[in-house]
């Protein structure tokens, strides 16, 4: 759970501001998107490892971006 201190003088503007900041460093949704569906280890691993090639192949020019 966010906690959000205010000040009794700060605009409600300020205040949903820092919310907005807060909630997009703590990655909450995210973490929903990712427990909507549950992926096996296999195939998250597969896909780090597919990404870490293509990375690869166009760090070293081989594939266009």
């Amino acid at each position: 759970m966010l906690i959000i201190d205010s000040k009794d003088c700060e605009n409600i503007d300020k205040a949903l501001k820092k919310y907005k900041k807060k909630f997009e460093k703590a990655k909450i949704l995210i973490q929903l998107r990712e427990r909507q569906s549950f992926t096996k280890p296999s195939v998250r691993r597969r896909g780090e490892v597919l990404k870490a090639v293509y990375k690869q192949q166009v760090a070293n020019g081989t594939v266009e971006k």
